[in-house]
């Protein structure tokens, strides 16, 4: 597979809010209580309620080479503008070869944490609905062939958090974030029927939740002087403790349809983790009373659960063990571990030798699938191919 005939999808890109967010999207009523972009101190910086949420560096180093690296706060200036501007992301999508995207928030956090610790929730849920309407409308909107629309969620109401999973389905959004670890945030943990209606509303629309390590707002705990390297190599085992953590819970049981992307978590780490499933679940179910039927935890975990990667050439080597239906491919602009813009050349170095069948899942037909998204209804799948996107970036 050459990699100018690759087709590329990304489940996990993000957006760096554009100060106009809330322009068009929130009736004049609650204007004056939506976050602000203001600029000081040479910085760009969002005012919530007396809050202030900068823009950290690393969130936005695309295009920068690692030695320039850094998690100072950043202004609209120091960035690439397809940070922030949808034109011109898609023109760096374009020059990466990528055809669609899924972005992730940014200052509002993964699962709307920010709306959550309003002073006024009433107030914040139109906030909260407005940004979803800028995402799907607006930000997906303006060019629907090239994204894959994501909503956040109103986390600190269940119920609200299904109504607003139904609304944003009936717009064509079938995709929600989710926190990794609830409890971390303050919310009751997934043991229990606290979120059965959120829940049951995805299962009921076929939304798929997205569960992005740093969700839970927490980092496993570093020993005073450690090396900012170990968070950074460990992150990924958030999303091993998310799957764990809904595999033995209820969870899946009660809604055998429910879909769990684990975004950003990688890929090499699951062929033990199954197998370490199965192992528990032989040796120790009878006392810890877990009941799967006539199915291994491993099965219920393949029929839940998808999982992306960057660059990982362990899970390519095992994808067989992991399952070639349940792997997709992200890019992770602009964030410090994207492969922008050799996007393609990367994916070919570590798909060499694999099935041509098996790289069309991986780059773009899984995530087609999973995420209901089909951009050959309106693009030919022959300018799709990192070749014809490369062609089409202005110079």
């Amino acid at each position: 597979m050459r990699p100018e005939n690759l087709i590329l999808v990304s489940v996990d890109d993000h957006v760096v809010e554009p100060p106009t967010l809330f322009d068009a999207h929130l009736p004049d009523k609650w204007k004056a209580a939506a976050p602000k972009s203001v600029h000081r101190d040479g910085i760009d910086v969002w005012e919530f309620e007396g809050n202030v949420i900068p823009n950290i560096g690393l969130n936005a180093v695309a295009g920068r080479p690692p030695e320039e690296y850094n998690i100072e706060p950043t202004s609209y200036e120091m960035i690439r503008p397809g940070c922030y501007d949808i034109h011109e992301r898609v023109q760096d999508m374009n020059r990466n070869g990528v055809l669609g995207s899924m972005c992730f928030p940014s200052f509002v956090q993964f699962c709307g944490q920010l709306f959550s610790k309003s002073k006024d929730l009433d107030t914040a849920i139109h906030l909260l609905r407005a940004y979803n309407d800028w995402h799907i409308d607006e930000w997906c909107g303006t060019y629907p062939e090239r994204f894959i629309p994501l909503s956040i969620p109103p986390i600190w109401d269940p119920e609200l958090m299904a109504d607003e999973v139904r609304r944003v389905a009936k717009k064509g959004c079938h995709a929600v974030t989710f926190s990794e670890n609830p409890y971390k945030l303050g919310w009751p943990h997934i043991f229990g029927g606290h979120w059965d209606p959120f829940f049951a509303a995805c299962e009921d629309e076929g939304t798929v939740i997205a569960l992005h390590i740093g969700s839970s707002s927490t980092q496993l705990e570093l020993a005073p002087g450690a090396p900012m390297d170990i968070m950074i190599t460990l992150t990924p085992l958030n999303t091993m403790q998310a799957a764990t953590d809904l595999l033995w819970s209820p969870v899946l049981r009660k809604f055998p349809n429910l879909q769990f992307a684990l975004s950003e978590g990688g890929t090499g780490w699951i062929p033990y983790w199954l197998e370490r499933l199965d192992y528990v679940y032989q040796r120790h179910r009878f006392w810890t009373h877990q009941d799967f039927g006539d199915q291994l935890p491993s099965q219920v975990a393949r029929d839940h659960f998808s999982f992306c990667f960057i660059s990982d050439h362990s899970g390519v080597e095992q994808r067989d063990a992991i399952g070639v239906d349940a792997i997709t491919w992200e890019c992770d602009y602009p964030h410090s571990d994207s492969s922008w813009p050799h996007s393609p050349e990367s994916v070919a170095k570590q798909l060499d030798g694999v099935s041509d069948d098996v790289v069309a899942k991986f780059t773009y037909e899984n995530a087609m699938r999973i995420y209901r998204y089909d951009p050959f209804t309106t693009r030919p799948e022959t300018r799709c191919t990192v070749e014809a996107l490369r062609s089409e970036v202005r110079e």
